[in-house]
């Protein structure tokens, strides 16, 4: 008997959108209209290397949908960032955005790189070629890229400049930029912020005390280190944490400051002292109250969804559960808080510092941390009394909000 063909990104994320739409009761022509993505580019990128020799990248930029607003999503660069994870990830921000009620529309971009193989020239003359070559599709009211995995407010840098030797001073064009340069005070932790936010609240629904609260989070870039953190600050018990090339675990928890220091002097956690060794597969599978996945899609599939012993999986990650892990767990009755609520607080402090942006002011941190809360905590409460109300998930209330609002709009304005 044949195997069946693996399902792309796009097509996994849109299995949770097709069976929203069923929910919602759209009809065949909104739900394709709000299925496929608007507009997609895709570009070479040559760029010559510090050898003298020329490498072509490809690249890519997806518009999925501008009903709400401005296309919002960010930029990565990594070997697996090809046109069908890029839709994937497009398609999720038009329902992060609007989920959280944020004016956005949904988009991402990609390169196909490792950035960790390339030098710093060689990043930048990569980044300047590529918003060259995607810049009519970009404007401040048109679609604003964004820090993704592999690239970082340095690379924001770069394509605001490249940007604006086209069209003039234009800081707006991006965000996630350094502070200097229009940057928002607090964009660099808000993802990992944003998901602490939804923890918290999440505990206190099921009575479980933050404090002492055991905690493993998968993938330790960005996202996953500023969760850690903050969560340790909080009194949390961070047990395990993963890199590219292996995990960490100790009963007593990790210091994460330490592990922090650790990977600014080695790049690998595997000759950290005083801690246990595991595998990334045997990190997803450690006994814990919330598993954190902070890292890449699809790592939590059917051959290891049996075994996840968490109480809770949030969900850090963009679609780090395959639909088919996602019901074998919810038939185990572990809740599972979905990416496009639990990791919102990017674009949400991106939206922050557009506006910033707009009228040439700058927030106080405070500020940005007070308003990214009140955002993520009206989301969750939107999120867990629609899944209250329904009998339905987390996740099926999340996109079922997401999209219809989307379908709302995009109805009110006479797309067809």
């Amino acid at each position: 008997m044949a195997q069946a063909a693996k399902m792309s990104a796009f097509d996994e994320v849109n299995v949770f959108f097709d069976r929203s739409a069923d929910r919602l009761g759209l009809d065949d022509g909104i739900r394709e209209m709000l299925r496929r993505p608007w507009r997609e580019l895709g570009v070479a990128v040559p760029v010559r290397m510090d050898d003298g020799s020329v490498q072509v990248f490809s690249g890519y930029r997806v518009q999925h949908n501008g009903a709400r607003g401005p296309y919002k999503g960010g930029i990565r660069f990594h070997p697996q960032a090809d046109q069908e994870e890029v839709r994937a990830l497009a398609s999720l921000m038009s329902w992060k955005t609007s989920l959280v009620n944020i004016p956005f529309g949904g988009a991402k971009g990609g390169v196909q790189c490792d950035p960790r193989t390339l030098s710093k020239e060689e990043l930048r003359r990569l980044t300047r070629r590529y918003t060259t070559n995607i810049e009519h599709m970009l404007g401040v009211n048109r679609d604003i890229p964004a820090p993704d995995m592999g690239t970082n407010s340095q690379t924001m840098a770069w394509m605001m400049d490249a940007y604006s030797s086209i069209h003039g001073y234009t800081p707006g064009i991006v965000t996630g930029k350094p502070i200097e340069f229009g940057g928002s005070a607090g964009r660099e932790a808000a993802t990992g912020r944003g998901t602490v936010f939804i923890i918290v609240n999440l505990a206190k629904d099921m009575g479980i005390d933050p404090v002492g609260a055991r905690i493993v989070v998968q993938g330790f870039g960005n996202v996953g280190m500023w969760t850690a953190r903050l969560l340790q600050e909080m009194g949390c018990s961070v047990i395990g944490i993963s890199d590219i090339g292996g995990a960490i675990y100790s009963e007593s928890g990790i210091d994460v400051d330490a592990a922090i220091e650790h990977k600014k002097r080695s790049e690998l956690f595997s000759d950290m002292p005083g801690v246990d060794y595991l595998t990334n597969e045997e990190l997803l599978e450690l006994e814990c109250d919330f598993l954190v996945p902070a890292a890449i899609d699809g790592v939590i599939h059917s051959g290891n969804a049996s075994r996840i012993k968490a109480r809770v999986i949030v969900e850090a990650a963009n679609h780090p559960l395959t639909p088919e892990a996602d019901e074998i767990v919810n038939d185990r009755g572990i809740p599972v808080l979905p990416d496009i609520l639990v990791n919102a607080g990017g674009v949400i402090v991106s939206y922050f510092e557009w506006t910033q942006n707009l009228y040439q002011h700058q927030w106080e941190e405070e500020r940005v941390n007070d308003e990214l809360s009140k955002i993520m905590t009206k989301a969750y409460e939107d999120v867990r009394d629609t899944a209250r109300r329904d009998g339905i998930t987390y996740r099926e209330a999340a996109f079922d909000i997401g999209v219809g609002r989307v379908a709302h709009v995009a109805d009110i304005r006479g797309f067809i």
